[in-house]
């Protein structure tokens, strides 16, 4: 057995076969994140048509997942933290399949929306879980890219779900969405079961009990040296708790990341949330509203993963906020595309390339600014206020068009959050070491052997 804390072992050990497919499970419970929360979109027409809705109350509709989600990620990120990040997501999808189901039981658009709130309640808490997930079975040389290809899962579940649902619609109703959502979700359950362990982190930081084993059985399935003993918490370390993001050390970043988020999200959901519509309000059919959103997630999953490669390079701050900026003059550019299929789908990819780099930035920053006992509670709140602006982008738009707002104005509206947010972010003062604020061991620190006591190896 070796004296390494865990948690510099994980650090500092290449990455092994297990800790790469949990990676991979996140990219995949963030790709279902997207298509969860597209799949209201990507219905949107059907159910207009079917219960003549107007605008108005259908951009209502279109943001109870969003509210879901908002909750969600400030209640459950917070659970995260306190009980684990294995449990959570496993509850999360169980809500997120429930609620995708029932939404093919709904019968008018108000129990409808309540089966959206719930699905976002589960996608809410998943978002807060898996962030942490990816920093945390990462090493310390992989983690912001590890984090960043995880947050490119949300485009990828777009587009291989825009694929499904261009043909799904083609010979069925709105309601075969919701389905294959369904079914999707089901599908991850065991997975988590089988290939994501608890987090050693996790497990290191709150030892509880049944820990040491917990973490040793962990750490055989990744490859890893066994620790002899679990790692001194000192007194300071074991009182502090996910109110920390409200301290005097971490109140102004959680501050900073909650408003970019906040601005930055309107221009994103903006583009999801009412694409298909305004591509079916041309003139064209259902199936190509769903083409030009897959192109756009086509450009999103592309900017994310070039984010997350310009990462390994470059700091992130200023990455993200050049993007934003782009985010910006992309959506204006959409506004002013004439109505062609192609054409709309070649402005969507522009614009999903930087509105989502935008997204994955902040994710990586959100991993950095907290430490592991906050992580996913300070990304969960972060998320969830800042969820509040998805929830007023599709409102805040309906109402625009039903006031006869044309989409150039509309769009020109709503792409200065995205210059808003970039204008907050650059206030960000971010060091290297700070999401290392709960005193994790550097290399070179050992476990006195059978004592649980930190020694520092001479």
């Amino acid at each position: 057995m070796s004296t390494t804390d865990p948690r510099v072992t994980m650090s500092t050990a290449p990455m092994s076969t297990l800790q790469v497919i949990a990676i991979a499970i996140t990219i995949g419970l963030n790709g279902l994140d997207g298509f969860d929360v597209l799949s209201s979109a990507f219905a949107s027409p059907g159910i207009s048509a079917e219960w003549h809705v107007q605008p108005k109350a259908l951009g209502i509709v279109l943001s109870m997942d969003l509210l879901g989600m908002a909750v969600g990620s400030i209640l459950l990120g917070g659970v995260a933290d306190k009980v684990g990040r294995r449990p959570t997501i496993l509850g999360c999808l169980v809500m997120m399949t429930l609620g995708m189901f029932m939404a093919t039981r709904a019968g008018g658009v108000v129990d409808l929306s309540a089966w959206r709130v719930l699905t976002g309640l589960g996608i809410g808490g998943i978002l807060a879980s898996i962030n942490a997930v990816a920093a945390e079975f990462s090493n310390a040389k992989r983690k912001n890219l590890c984090v960043s290809i995880m947050a490119i899962g949300y485009p990828i579940g777009g587009v291989l779900g825009g694929l499904v649902v261009q043909s799904l619609l083609k010979t069925h109703d709105w309601r075969s969405v919701f389905y294959f959502g369904a079914a999707s979700t089901a599908v991850f359950i065991p997975l988590v079961l089988l290939f994501v362990p608890e987090s050693v982190f996790w497990l290191a930081r709150k030892q509880p009990a049944g820990a040491l084993e917990k973490i040793n059985r962990a750490l055989a399935r990744m490859g890893h040296p066994l620790t002899q003993a679990l790692p001194a918490i000192p007194p300071e370390t074991r009182q502090r708790s996910v109110g920390d993001i409200f301290s005097p050390m971490l109140v102004a970043t959680t501050l900073i990341v909650t408003i970019t988020y906040f601005f930055h999200i309107m221009t994103f959901y903006f583009v999801l949330k009412w694409l298909p519509k305004i591509v079916v309000g041309m003139g064209f059919a259902a199936a190509a509203g769903a083409k030009v959103v897959t192109w756009a997630n086509v450009g999103g999953a592309c900017g994310g993963a070039a984010l997350g490669l310009l990462g390994l390079k470059f700091a992130m701050k200023p990455l993200t906020i050049g993007v934003m900026i782009f985010s910006a003059l992309m959506v204006m550019l959409f506004g002013h595309t004439p109505p062609d299929v192609d054409r709309l789908s070649l402005a969507a990819a522009a614009a999903g390339f930087f509105t989502n780099a935008g997204i994955v930035g902040m994710y990586s920053i959100f991993a950095q600014a907290f430490p592991t006992h906050v992580r996913a509670f300070g990304t969960g709140f972060s998320v969830g206020i800042g969820r509040g602006g998805s929830v007023l982008a599709p409102m805040l738009a309906g109402y625009l068009f039903q006031q006869g707002y044309s989409l150039s104005s509309v769009a020109t509206t709503m792409s200065v959050a995205a210059l808003i947010a970039a204008g907050v972010l650059s206030f960000l003062k971010l060091k290297p070491d700070q999401s290392e604020v709960d005193s994790t061991p550097t290399p070179g620190t050992e476990l006195a052997a059978g004592t649980g006591t930190a020694a520092t190896a001479r």
